[in-house]
């Protein structure tokens, strides 16, 4: 019987290269070698496309190896990857994906579009307003700058003194061309992950809490310090709360296949943080590591993702 064969994309033009390498690397390795034929893609930080050998080649180059394959699974995460950018060249292309579709990818790659759709079904967002001037960044105590549209934490810096807002905003302008300057929020970060199961239906994950002290930026997402408690120790009331806000927004975004949607659980109750519909996928990536808590093995995710998209 012949293997289905994957297409796994990693690499990309953005500030998360490495870590779509990562994700990228662990997943080929963990696909079931006697179901599956892995077919290595990487998007040079130039934009050039590799395939098995170091050799770059070309974007049409690349569309002859998708067109061999039965299924694509693109790890790119960040902008021209994850914003639906590789979604629109698979349906160009007419290949199945794994993920979401282009329009759900690029909304829920741009923060504000995606806390105006979240505030649109009744999904409570920080306070926060959109910058394309740093000297238009107003300082109204403590607040977070973010790029609109970047992944990884990166670009973002917790801002405690109106003279370093606008240093904050300016950096954070180098990643995109519009910025986020949001109240700080006090509470307890929970993540939850959303599966489009091809066996069971559309499902959670077990919630996770994030542990850490200060603001859960780049250097901590990756230098091991953080704490992830799985399930995060949550009332019946609370869960079900964040399952249904998730659920709603990841709806209204019209993602597929998996997200995960980041929350703030404050004394106000809960308050979205923001979407991710490829969050990273080694094996201790917060996502598999959520199913895995339900017994669901980092392979077997793959398989459901896989045939989901085929599906």
């Amino acid at each position: 019987m012949r293997r289905i064969r994957v297409a796994v994309v990693g690499g990309g033009q953005n500030c998360e290269h490495d870590v779509s390498l990562a994700s990228a690397a662990s997943v080929r390795s963990a696909l079931d070698p006697a179901e599956y034929e892995a077919v290595p893609l990487t998007i040079g930080r130039d934009g050039r496309w590799y395939g098995d050998t170091r050799t770059p080649g070309s974007l049409a180059a690349a569309l002859d190896v998708l067109g061999t394959c039965d299924v694509v699974l693109p790890l790119v995460h960040g902008p021209l990857g994850e914003d639906g950018t590789l979604a629109g060249l698979c349906e160009l292309a007419g290949v199945p994906y794994v993920g979401s579709p282009l329009r759900a990818g690029a909304l829920a790659m741009d923060k504000w579009a995606t806390k105006l759709v979240a505030e649109a079904v009744g999904v409570r967002t920080a306070k926060g307003k959109l910058v394309t001037d740093p000297s238009t960044a107003d300082f109204t105590g403590p607040v977070v700058v973010k790029p609109v549209a970047a992944g990884s934490s990166f670009g973002v810096r917790l801002v405690e003194h109106e003279a370093d807002l606008e240093p904050a905003v300016r950096q954070a302008l180098e990643l995109d061309d519009r910025v986020l300057v949001e109240e700080v929020l006090h509470g307890r970060e929970i993540d939850i992950a959303v599966l489009d199961d091809p066996d069971e239906g559309r499902r959670t994950g077990p919630p996770l809490e994030i542990q850490v002290r200060g603001l859960f930026d780049t250097a901590v997402k990756y230098d091991g310090s953080a704490t992830f408690l799985i399930p995060a120790p949550l009332t019946d009331i609370e869960l079900k709360a964040l399952e249904d806000a998730a659920l709603r927004v990841y709806e209204a975004l019209g993602c597929r296949g998996l997200a995960r949607v980041d929350f703030f659980l404050t004394g106000d109750g809960l308050v979205l943080n923001e979407v991710n519909t490829m969050p990273g996928m080694t094996a201790q990536s917060q996502v598999p590591k959520m199913f895995a808590a339900a017994g669901l093995s980092y392979p077997d995710l793959l398989d459901k993702l896989v045939r989901g998209a085929m599906r």
